[in-house]
């Protein structure tokens, strides 16, 4: 088995500021499959998906990374700051389901890429990040704290690829599935059966009317911080994520973004004109017709 140390003969960075939640027992998997987004019969061992707990409303209130802990347990890597009211949100939905639910101590989360990832992801501890499709990406919990690791690569990579994390990017309680690219990451099972906040993700699905996205921007200049107001014609169309440099991730009106491109019309960042771009790996495009787009 590899040992945690191997992550030295590749880049790595460990996050400190994330969490992980176990749910084991009996009913885990039942319990889970009827409230997450994330179809739990679609999860392999050796992978961690995204996925999301929503309001009725279909807001995302919880987001993060589920992977398989065994047999009837369950890991879910969250953002640290929001753990403990998680753990609050699942023990109110649990009512009788046979299921222990807790937040673990100490979860260092190490992350490793590049070339010889793929031997991460083969051993037994370690977790294929299936955010990321051209590009091994690993995750492994637990371990000692070591030097030489890069969270700044680790950023230029979430970033290049488009991939949205809640705090970084958006706000919870503020987006959609949809809005943060949870429909084309793996993030909702449209074939499993109802969760909380199915129907609202599903209309959308099934109508098309999706047009928050996430987008990449670039400059020539570097840009200003995330929670920038990107605007047209001083008119909001969306709201700059996290940054590195010229380059950033933007969650934006997609309608309102191509009415723009089509009339030549700046898109700004503050005071910075920048472009955006769908990532390279999405499905969805820009409206054929945005002109006509009407007010949200």
């Amino acid at each position: 088995m590899q040992d945690q140390a191997d992550f030295t003969l590749m880049p790595f960075a460990q996050l400190k500021d994330r969490a992980l939640i176990s749910v084991s027992g009996p009913d885990a998997e039942h319990f889970l499959q009827n409230i997450l987004t994330t179809d739990l019969d679609a999860l392999p061992h050796g992978e961690a998906k995204p996925g999301a707990l929503l309001s009725p409303q279909g807001k995302i209130l919880f987001d993060f990374l589920i992977s398989r802990a065994g047999d009837n347990a369950f890991h879910l890597e969250c953002r640290a700051d929001i753990a403990d009211d998680f753990v609050r949100r699942l023990m109110l939905y649990r009512l009788r389901a046979k299921a222990d639910i807790a937040k673990q101590d100490q979860a260092l989360v190490t992350i490793a890429w590049g070339d010889d990832s793929s031997r991460s992801v083969s051993d037994s501890t370690a977790l294929a990040d299936t955010r990321f499709r051209d590009i091994a990406i690993s995750r492994t919990y637990g371990g000692e704290t070591k030097d030489g690791d890069d969270p700044n690569t680790w950023q230029k990579i979430r970033i290049g690829y488009g991939i949205a994390e809640s705090g970084s990017d958006y706000q919870l309680g503020d987006a959609f599935p949809h809005d943060v690219l949870l429909d084309e990451t793996g993030g909702v099972g449209f074939k499993k059966g109802c969760y909380i906040g199915q129907e609202v993700v599903s209309r959308m699905q099934h109508r098309g009317t999706a047009r928050r996205r996430v987008l990449i921007a670039s400059a020539d200049s570097p840009l200003p911080a995330a929670g920038a107001e990107l605007t047209v014609a001083g008119r909001p169309v969306g709201t700059l994520g996290s940054v590195d440099g010229r380059t950033g991730l933007a969650v934006a009106r997609i309608d309102r973004v191509k009415a723009a491109i089509d009339a030549g019309e700046a898109i700004m960042a503050g005071e910075t004109p920048v472009k955006l771009a769908i990532p390279a790996w999405a499905k969805f495009a820009f409206p054929q017709d945005a002109a006509s787009a009407e007010e949200a």
